[in-house]
């Protein structure tokens, strides 16, 4: 059943309507409605604000400011990770960015409420707003660490001397833009008091997170919040953390003592939810005649929030990627008056890889070397700057069956000498590695008396697969049908787990489920084989085998049904649990990744510089694959949001304002159906023991790792322009562009 393409058994729910999402529940009865006003300043104050015309107008109930909102919870900055801390909204009259909550109003219907959001008249005080990045960036500073707890700089050897002494060098600088999470679930929220308790119906990834962080902003104690989060609708990080949509439902709702329904526009995800900031790096790689590495250093300077600090881990994904004897790594931050940055998808190897992958490209064609032979001649023996051994790489393989399946020895040396008619053709490729990271996860797993398997953890869906994996895992676990387990997810009264997120959520979920159903056939089998009244009685437990609803041993059987209908409550549940990393010794004794290579084909044409993408491959590592399916499908997302960040996404600041100027999908640009062509993706065969007993790794976000640089070296094969300020578009290629006869 493991590794089996089965299909998504949430699939039928979603396609007839039936999976219902946060804004939809109406269990509640007839909900309240708040419309979010945001800020029109991007710094400054609030003098005065009027909202007598609000309040007058039809329906309203409510408009809460900073003058009656209620007191709440500080940000905690002990506690270590930013998603369980107090997010508190409504606090006061400074304007911290553009489209900053300056008032919720609240009425009896969706249209009352917007359009009494109108009414609410704010005056400011503007203040000195520092909005413009390339102004600012000498102001940096190095934080403490970097996310996720990742050192802030490193060094090994001496870098300057191994540089300078190289033959071959390569010192380039890359930039990246602001870019957004778009899930197409809005974030939204609908918060029922009941009493005390609030049963919060919220679009999160990370369920004990939410309750935790609306308890404590709330100032109230966390059993009193029930989240319930059953589906969600994307989240790619934006959900990882609760927002104001969600604290500004949950004040208005106990003070109203009615539901209340809050949803943000999509022009406000763009300003209210946080960002991957934009970054400037350099890269420098040293190397001799024969395209060995001497030195490597990635220096990385990107954007924060002056008042709540993010470190994209941007340079962290080059510590572990090639040997290099003298290397340097680090991470400023710039101090700017926008939203704060938060986790993207592939959070810093998507932006590092970007940069990292196109230098490797670049020496390649300095070296007059092969980019996949240069990559293979640079593969460590060990981790180069932990020094630990790798848990199960196997880098080299992707690249040459990447290379053998995409035909890269026809690949063209000599950029822009392959032309097609109107268009100029390239290749590109890149590598891909991606840190596995391990969260506490518990589930419990229980059988009815019927025999059916009821799997319950506060593990979300993101549209990842997460129900279908589990049953998976579950029915391979207590060899049952798949229509005998039930999967019961996202609930704050379910077992907690660090929900979906960093590529984590699969295997932390499935690997606990596993130990639960370990342990719960440990149970089943002392009761049969102790019980006179069953065929197993007096059997050796040790040669049992769980198949087809049964459990075997020998020549006897008897159904899972009928042991767990003589057997009280406690002798069929078990739960199993899975560590955080770093109380796991297998992740401090290796260095625990995943793997993939990436191969473009671009078109560019001759006259107007339109890049076109041909075709993707991809090949990854990612141990032991738990549902073919999903994790193509996973994978295959993952490659597609690469070809955007190279070609298309870019949310453009406006210096005056701080506001985005590209704040809706017409404008800020992802791929759509006719941007993306044949897609293929190849996963190879694996098991990784040091990863989990599964020995299953992480696969939502590798497809992005990497995958925006081999098409960004695909444009400089087909051209042989470099374009280094991404993304890539038409004014940057075209003053380069090669110059056709007449």
């Amino acid at each position: 059943m493991i590794g089996q393409a089965v299909n998504r058994v949430d699939g039928p729910l979603k396609v007839t309507g039936r999976a219902t999402y946060a804004y939809e529940y109406w269990e509640a009865g007839q909900p309240l409605y708040g419309s979010i006003v945001g800020a029109t300043i991007g710094k400054g104050r609030i003098t005065g604000i009027d909202t007598g015309s609000a309040e007058r107008a039809p329906g309203v109930r409510m408009v809460m400011t900073h003058h009656n909102a209620p007191e709440q919870g500080p940000r905690d900055e002990s506690i270590p990770f930013e998603y369980w801390r107090a997010q508190p909204v409504l606090t006061g009259p400074d304007i911290h960015h553009y489209g900053e909550p300056v008032a919720l109003v609240v009425a009896e219907t969706f249209e009352q409420a917007r359009a009494a959001a109108d009414l609410v008249e704010v005056e400011y005080r503007l203040g000195r707003g520092r909005f413009a990045f390339d102004e600012h960036e000498g102001e940096a500073y190095a934080p403490k660490e970097a996310n996720a707890g990742l050192p802030t700089d490193t060094a090994v050897g001496d870098f300057d001397s191994g540089f300078g002494s190289a033959s071959v060098r390569v010192d380039e600088r890359y930039t990246t833009p602001y870019e957004f999470s778009m899930p197409m679930e809005p974030h939204a929220c609908l918060v029922e008091p009941r009493g005390e308790d609030l049963i919060v119906y919220v679009s999160c990834q990370i369920v004990d997170a939410a309750q935790a962080s609306i308890a404590a902003t709330l100032r109230i104690d966390p059993s009193l919040v029930h989240v319930v989060t059953p589906f969600v609708g994307g989240g790619f990080g934006s959900k990882l953390g609760i927002h104001s949509e969600t604290i500004l439902a949950a004040l208005a709702a106990r003070d109203l003592r009615r539901p209340v329904k809050v949803a943000m526009t999509r022009q406000q995800i763009f300003q209210l939810i946080g960002m991957r900031p934009t970054s400037r790096q350099r890269v420098r790689l040293g190397a001799a005649r024969d395209g060995r590495l001497t030195a490597l250093a990635h220096d990385v300077t990107m954007h924060t929030n002056p008042d709540v600090e993010y470190a994209e881990q941007t340079a962290a994904t080059t510590r572990s990627l090639y040997a290099a004897p003298h290397r340097l790594t680090s991470h400023r931050l710039t101090p700017l008056d926008l939203p704060r940055g938060t986790d993207v998808r592939a959070p810093g190897e998507a932006p590092g890889m970007l940069a990292v992958e196109s230098a490797m490209d670049e020496l390649a064609d300095a070296l007059e070397m092969d980019p996949v032979e240069l990559r293979i001649r640079n593969e460590p023996t060990v981790d180069p700057e932990r020094d630990v051994p790798y848990s199960d790489r196997h880098l080299v393989d992707c690249l040459r069956e990447g290379a053998r399946r995409f035909g890269w020895d026809r690949r063209c040396v000599t950029p822009a000498s392959r032309r097609e008619g109107r268009w100029w053709v390239g290749y590109g490729m890149s590598a891909a590695i991606r840190g596995h990271f391990q969260g506490p996860a518990a589930v419990r797993v229980r059988l009815t008396a019927d025999g059916t398997a009821v799997v319950q953890t506060d593990m979300t869906d993101i549209g990842t697969g997460t129900y279908t994996v589990l049953t998976q895992v579950t029915a391979d676990g207590l060899g049952l049908p798949a229509d005998r387990v039930r999967i019961e997810l996202g609930r704050s009264d379910f077992p907690t787990s660090w929900g979906s997120g960093g590529s984590w959520g699969a295997a932390n979920s499935t690997t606990a489920a596993h130990r639960a159903c370990l342990t719960l056939r440990e149970k089943l089998l002392a009761a049969a084989s102790g019980d006179t009244r069953s065929p197993l009685y007096g059997r050796d437990p040790a040669d049992a085998v769980f198949a087809d609803g049964s459990v075997r041993v020998g020549d006897a059987s008897e159904p899972l049904s009928e042991i767990t209908a003589r057997i009280p409550e406690e002798g069929r549940e078990a739960e199993g649990r899975t560590l955080f990393m770093g109380d796991d010794p297998n992740y401090s004794a290796y260095s625990i990744h995943t793997y993939g290579a990436h191969f473009a084909e671009v078109g560019v044409d001759v006259d107007t510089a339109e890049i076109r993408l041909r075709r993707m491959l991809g090949v990854f590592s990612v141990g032991r694959v738990l549902n073919a399916k999903t994790a193509r499908s996973q994978l295959m997302g993952g490659m597609i949001w690469g070809a955007g960040a190279a070609l298309e996404e870019e949310a453009v600041v406006d210096p005056r304002s701080g506001a985005f100027v590209n704040r809706d999908l017409a404008q800020y640009l992802v791929p759509v159906h006719a941007d993306i062509p044949e897609v293929e993706v190849v996963v190879l065969d694996g098991y990784d023991d040091k990863a989990n007993v599964l020995g299953a790794k992480g696969v939502g976000e590798l497809g992005i790792c990497g995958s925006g640089a081999s098409v960004a070296n695909a444009v400089f094969n087909a051209t042989g322009v470099r374009v280094r300020d991404f993304p890539i578009t038409i004014e940057k290629v075209l003053p380069g562009l090669p110059l056709m006869d007449a």
